[in-house]
């Protein structure tokens, strides 16, 4: 088994002895590791730290930090996925499997369509919820820095809020295909929930710059049109 691939709240540096956080505890005992274990640290700043797992008890565990490496696995290409709000399982995943093709943003938003309408403390513990998807997702993938995850908005006030040289709106029906596209360093991918986006919300993507783009003849489900076209763009345009 390689080294597990941690995320830690904390400041690290070499030389140090660190008290994990609760959360962690619990994932070390879920993985059944003891002391001696090598760990590989990260706190989203750059970078990971090797370290050695010196106890573990049932509430506190001791690290000791040894050395920092500068490895990254953020792709050149620097996307954001503005993704319309989807039911539970599918926005958890679309979450996780797009941390894992490098986005470098996640922007939630409210639709016409979309099921789930969320406020208060609702939205607020769904939002610290998907942020924890996307660490255990960086964990998993070996990314070093967490994607930012932008607090979830009605699609009508997102327009302005991402930037990006090219802005893209997935639209099953008519719109330039992916090799048509002009090199952009930075993109943003408009994605609808579930039953996609309605027709005054595409034109109003169109009317705020936004390029439409149709992936293919067939009309796919909102979990896969945006992973599709990470995918496609980072193969195209980054580092696949």
């Amino acid at each position: 088994m390689s080294d597990p691939h941690l995320y830690v709240d904390l400041p690290l540096q070499p030389g140090t002895e660190l008290e994990l956080p609760t959360e962690v505890i619990n994932h070390l005992r879920v993985l059944r590791l003891g002391p001696g274990q090598r760990l590989r640290l990260f706190n989203g700043q750059g970078g990971e730290y090797l370290a050695t797992l010196l106890a573990l008890e049932r509430r506190s565990a001791r690290v000791a930090v040894e050395r920092h490496l500068p490895h990254e696995a953020e792709s050149p290409l620097a996307i954001t996925l503005i993704q319309g709000v989807s039911k539970g399982e599918r926005m958890d995943f679309t979450i996780q499997k797009a941390v894992e093709l490098g986005v470098t943003g996640i922007q939630p938003v409210f639709t016409e369509r979309s099921v789930v309408q969320l406020d208060g403390d609702r939205l607020e513990k769904r939002s610290r919820h998907w942020r924890g998807v996307a660490i255990a997702a960086c964990e998993q993938c070996g990314r070093n820095r967490i994607p930012e995850l932008l607090p979830p908005l009605p699609l009508a006030a997102a327009w302005d809020c991402v930037q990006a040289e090219l802005r893209l709106v997935l639209n099953p029906l008519e719109g330039r295909r992916l090799r048509e596209l002009p090199a952009a360093a930075s993109l943003a991918l408009l994605v609808g929930p579930e039953g996609g986006l309605s027709e005054a919300e595409v034109a109003a993507a169109i009317a705020h710059g936004f390029v439409s783009l149709q992936l293919g003849p067939r009309i796919l489900r909102t979990e896969t049109a945006g992973l599709a076209a990470l995918a496609a763009l980072q193969a195209l345009h980054g580092d696949l």
